[in-house]
């Protein structure tokens, strides 16, 4: 077989399984979703497997593709269904001369993953204080996948946590396949460390947690933050879809942040997230006095967060002693 007809096989398979996941994976009746999928199937077969001319194969088979990338397309995202209760409700910001005022800045009271009583506060942020800028990595076992969260300082034990992440349903699991395919929406948890970080240090198995500084001048990181909230602002009226590959927690912050970094070049470790923090150092963004590998060994955080527990220094404690951080 020929280069050119096993890119061309290659391809079509490629293009047919990601069409019938697409359907399995929509939100149609499950009846009307199996004979859709098949459906999919047999006419894609048939159109390169009858006797017909080459051009006229693919002719057909873009077509057929392209009608059901169309109804795809239209699949809308929503701000209106049964939300788990740690994603309900909506973080919003107000932005003035020199402050900013967040609306629903997430506050859980764990007793163990599942159990929890959630809270929520508001708070006024002196932007002429805004000096730091955290970058947070979440190892859960993938070698290549991680979950990646930035949290901004205000001062002492002042700071303010993004996790962009899955806005899940009541009852709802994350699978990795079905994030591919407009399974859920996409929100910006606005949250106090103590909610989004002690829940991965002290509560969830298997997970380790990585905290490096970022260094930016106090401008760069301001123009940062503000370009998150107007994202956490946008979603409120806007909803979109989260994507496992372009609309991630990790995609997300490198749309944030590149129009600031002029250095800043697409990488493929923005989508092997599992490798951010290895990015960051390669950027020279984290403390360049040891190895990378002595960097991240020395950055994590877990034992520093049970040891902290629900105390109010628990941002303090956490970043105590670490590499590149003056506290």
């Amino acid at each position: 077989m020929k280069k050119k007809e096993i890119f061309a096989w290659s391809l079509f398979l490629a293009l047919l399984c990601w069409g019938t996941l697409a359907i399995v994976y929509s939100n149609l009746p499950a009846w009307p979703r199996a004979a859709a999928a098949s459906a999919f199937i047999l006419a894609a077969l048939a159109g390169v497997l009858l006797p017909r001319k080459g051009g006229l194969k693919i002719l057909y088979f873009a077509s057929l593709f392209a009608l059901l990338l169309a109804w795809w397309t239209t699949l809308p995202p929503s701000n209106d269904r049964d939300w788990a209760p740690d994603v309900k409700t909506l973080a919003s910001a107000e932005v003035h001369a020199g402050s900013v005022t967040i609306r629903n800045i997430r506050d859980c009271d764990y007793r163990t993953e599942k159990d929890y009583d959630v809270r929520h506060y508001d708070r006024t942020f002196d932007l002429g204080n805004l000096r730091t800028m955290d970058l947070f990595l979440v190892d859960w076992g993938a070698p290549q996948i991680a979950h990646t969260m930035i949290s901004f300082g205000f001062g002492g034990d002042q700071y303010l946590c993004f996790s962009i992440e899955t806005r899940k349903k009541k009852g709802e699991e994350y699978s990795s396949v079905r994030g591919f395919f407009k399974q859920y929406e996409l929100t910006y948890v606005v949250a106090d460390e103590r909610d989004v970080i002690r829940l991965r240090t002290n509560y969830r198995k298997g997970e380790n947690v990585y905290l490096y500084r970022l260094s930016a001048a106090p401008e760069r990181i301001r123009k940062v933050f503000l370009d998150y909230l107007r994202s956490v602002n946008r979603l409120r009226e806007r909803p979109q879809w989260y994507n496992a590959l372009t609309a991630n927690c990790t995609t997300d912050i490198w749309k944030h942040i590149a129009p600031y970094y002029p250095k800043a070049r697409f990488d493929w470790r923005i989508l092997a997230s599992g490798h951010a923090d290895e990015l960051a150092y390669d950027l020279g963004v984290t403390d360049q006095a040891l190895p990378f590998p002595e960097l991240r060994r020395r950055s994590l955080i877990n034992g520093r967060g049970r040891a902290a527990g629900r105390d109010r220094e628990f941002s303090r404690t956490i970043r105590r002693g670490l590499p590149g951080f003056d506290q």
